[in-house]
């Protein structure tokens, strides 16, 4: 069993930032956040900027991943970006499911399914996204939405496997809005989801995996989303584009996570 999970905290990139910017962006967080131990932290640029920031980042305490994957490894799929592609250029991770690729873009249950597939076929991590919409969570269906995510794209994944998914739980209403869920909140669906997880695994695969909150993520709110058992780390949107702002929260999850350590170590 484990009982400890180490953080991760990712800052997704979206379609911000010039070459130059990026790279100075790079640069800042190496200096800040690269050598800080106990926890993992990543930063997912667009695709052009890719390999430079991997290079940038050569040899740092920093994963560079990709925002979206193409199924397929090749082929006529003009603007497709493939796992092979991402791999050579020093990528390390890949978001699936991002509420942005769902509702914006479209990308199905199936669609999600097969890029996850695609992902770990090329030897690359996986940041799972899921999470419900304002209607959904109205409507109570806020858990079953999370758990149909959960069920269609971790379908055919083996225990193994699951030691190389990390699950984003990411309300869409929270994204971009400047709301964000209650620690409360977030909690009660990060311990939903680990609960299915035992259920459809084993209490190992449970306790193990990692579960970031991702949804106007702040350093003001960080924190207290931090403290949460069942939450391991955040996916920051707006907020990882300043290198401030980012830093604070990655120094607010580590942390948390070292109170939060403190505690169960007390009660044992």
């Amino acid at each position: 069993m484990v009982d400890v999970r180490r953080p991760f905290v990712a800052g997704n990139w979206k379609c911000n930032t010039t070459l130059s910017t990026a790279v100075q962006l790079a640069d800042e967080l190496k200096r800040r956040v690269s050598r800080l131990r106990r926890i993992e932290v990543g930063v997912i640029p667009p695709y052009p900027f890719i390999e430079r920031i991997a290079s940038r980042l050569d040899g740092e305490r920093i994963v560079v991943g990709a925002q979206d994957i193409h199924p397929e490894p090749s082929g006529a799929y003009t603007g497709a970006v493939s796992g092979p592609m991402l791999k050579s250029v020093g990528t390390g991770f890949v978001l699936v499911g991002h509420s942005e690729r769902r509702h914006t873009f479209g990308d199905g249950l199936d669609t999600v399914t097969k890029k996850l597939g695609a992902a770990l076929i090329a030897d690359l991590d996986v940041v799972l996204c899921i999470g419900e919409r304002l209607e959904e969570r109205d409507a109570g269906q806020a858990v079953a939405v999370c758990e149909t995510q959960l069920s269609t794209a971790l379908r055919d994944i083996s225990r193994d496997e699951m030691q190389r998914i990390t699950i984003a739980y990411e309300p869409v209403w929270a994204i971009g809005t400047g709301r964000v869920a209650t620690p409360e909140q977030a909690q009660t669906i990060h311990h939903q989801i680990r609960t299915w997880l035992a259920n459809h695994f084993d209490s190992d695969v449970a306790a193990s995996t990692r579960i970031q909150y991702g949804g106007s993520v702040k350093p003001a709110n960080a924190a207290g989303l931090m403290t949460q058992p069942d939450v391991d780390g955040a996916l920051v949107g707006g907020a990882s584009l300043d290198a401030d702002s980012f830093s604070a929260i990655v120094t607010a999850s580590l942390e948390s996570s070292a109170e939060l350590n403190s505690v169960r170590n007390a009660q044992t």
